[in-house]
């Protein structure tokens, strides 16, 4: 592995293994009910409840489209907020029809707010001055247990299930071998600290706030996020993946990621932002289902032309 700077975690391995231990302990108790509104006659909508660490209840969005299957599934982890996307609603139909889709509401967000309900700004330094308390744990977790469950329907085709999302995408795919194709653009979890300040944007200034109003903390709060930093996870990533990268000079360009792409033993391709979220989004929807193996892209319709 890379050689990283900053604090070290006492057993990077063993904390994670002891966290899907006790996730395997309990029992994920779905509980699946059609949502007829966002159901269509060419797919079908359910909302889902999962157990997760604490023990916690979960929500999430599942679209499994009619007629027969395995089909390919994509799994989108939450971004870093209160609401989470309705993947019916945020959705194309025509990935709708082709492909099983499934988005997870994590502890804290909206719909999975009972009975914590996250602050924002906030989330991202609950906790973070112990690892064993650390929000992200329990977080990473839940994204764990949604990804066993998609993985686990019949519908599914278990040689195509991709995760798509910002950091916890990636961490769940190091996690949860079930996942055989990742799409991820690091946002907050790689080198957090140093990161954050070189921004004062949110959610990143979370990070410099807590640390102006306890600096004392700072050797703590760094050697909690070296158990969440990408690098860490990135030899255990074997899914193919798509790194979104930022644009040349960014924080998070290409450059600036080579340690982790380095360090991932899968296939790893790596795209350089374009600022076009029609540019960017259309290069990963022809990427994965190139990847998938299917005929045609999954393009929205005002993407075709």
């Amino acid at each position: 592995m890379t050689t990283l700077s900053g604090a070290e975690p006492i057993n990077f391995d063993g904390y994670w293994q002891d966290t899907l231990a006790e996730l395997a302990a309990l029992p994920p108790a779905p509980e699946v009910q059609e949502i007829p509104l966002r159901s269509t006659d060419f797919a079908t909508a359910y909302g889902v409840s999962l157990t997760s660490v604490g023990p916690y209840r979960l929500y999430a969005y599942l679209s499994i489209p009619r007629g027969e299957g395995p089909f390919p599934a994509r799994y989108y982890l939450p971004r870093y907020g209160s609401v989470v996307d309705l993947v019916p609603q945020g959705t194309a139909n025509s990935q709708r029809r082709e492909h099983v889709t499934f988005a997870i509401c994590v502890r804290g967000q909206r719909l999975a707010d009972q009975p914590y309900a996250a602050a924002f700004p906030g989330l991202l330094t609950d906790g973070i001055d112990d690892p064993a308390d650390y929000v992200y744990r329990g977080i990473v977790a839940d994204c764990v247990r949604g990804a066993e469950y998609l993985a686990n329907r019949p519908e599914v085709d278990s040689a195509r299930i991709a995760a798509i999302g910002n950091d916890l995408a990636y961490t769940t795919a190091a996690l949860c071998a079930r996942v055989t194709h990742l799409v991820c653009t690091p946002a907050l979890l790689y080198d957090t600290v140093n990161l954050a300040r070189r921004t004062s944007a949110y959610p990143l200034e979370e990070i410099n706030d807590h640390l102006r109003l306890h600096p004392e903390r700072e050797e703590a709060v760094r050697h909690t996020m070296s158990y969440f930093d990408l690098r860490r996870f990135a030899p255990h990533v074997n899914a193919t993946t798509l790194l979104m990268a930022g644009a040349d000079g960014s924080a998070l360009d290409a450059a600036a990621l080579s340690p982790l792409i380095q360090a991932m033993p899968g296939d790893v391709e790596v795209h350089k932002a374009e600022h076009s979220g029609y540019k960017d989004g259309r290069f990963s929807e022809e990427w994965l289902s190139r990847s998938f193996g299917m005929a045609e892209p999954s393009l929205p319709a005002h993407w075709r032309g």
